[in-house]
């Protein structure tokens, strides 16, 4: 009896687990590429476009480098917050249903990659450059654009999926 309930839950999530697991490689391969290449670590690092480059940099803090402490206890304190979160958008995620099912898997596919740079190098590879001219937007990595992505995309629902549900109860 209970192998058929996990059977039938594994079968029911392992699309979901499939696309989680793609982002974090996603990510993965990513940052290895950058983390080995010997030309990110130059001072301007990788120039792809006239307003991209690849440059590598180690963020110890959280998003785009916020809340960087040199103190260690700190730093793991921050990454077991980070964990509680996505442990709760995990919880979210087989909530919800449809678009915002989606929404929370590309939240977690990027929080997984980047716990995986926290603990095992203590910071997170940022290396995705976008400028204009001198104007540097904060480094970041692919993992953030999942996760930013799912969270413009919650925030979307909640704006618009809002009006829709009130406009069809009235």
């Amino acid at each position: 009896m209970k192998d058929r309930i996990v059977n039938r839950m594994l079968k029911k999530h392992l699309a979901d687990l499939s696309i989680i697991i793609f982002i974090f490689l996603i990510d993965r391969v990513s940052k290895l590429l950058i983390i080995n290449s010997p030309e990110t670590y130059e001072q301007y690092g990788i120039s792809v476009t006239s307003f991209l480059n690849f440059n590598l940099i180690w963020n110890e803090g959280i998003a785009f480098g916020l809340f960087s402490f040199d103190e260690k206890l700190y730093y793991n304190l921050l990454t077991i917050f980070i964990i509680l979160v996505t442990t709760v958008i995990i919880w979210l995620m087989f909530k919800s249903k449809g678009f915002e099912k989606y929404s929370f898997i590309m939240i977690i596919g990027g929080s997984f990659g980047n716990i995986f740079d926290r603990i095992f190098y203590s910071a997170v590879p940022d290396f995705i450059d976008i400028h204009i001219n001198n104007f540097h937007w904060f480094i970041f990595n692919v993992a953030d654009i999942f996760i930013t992505l799912g969270i413009l995309c919650l925030i979307s629902i909640e704006i618009f999926g809002n009006k829709k549900f009130k406009n069809e109860n009235y």
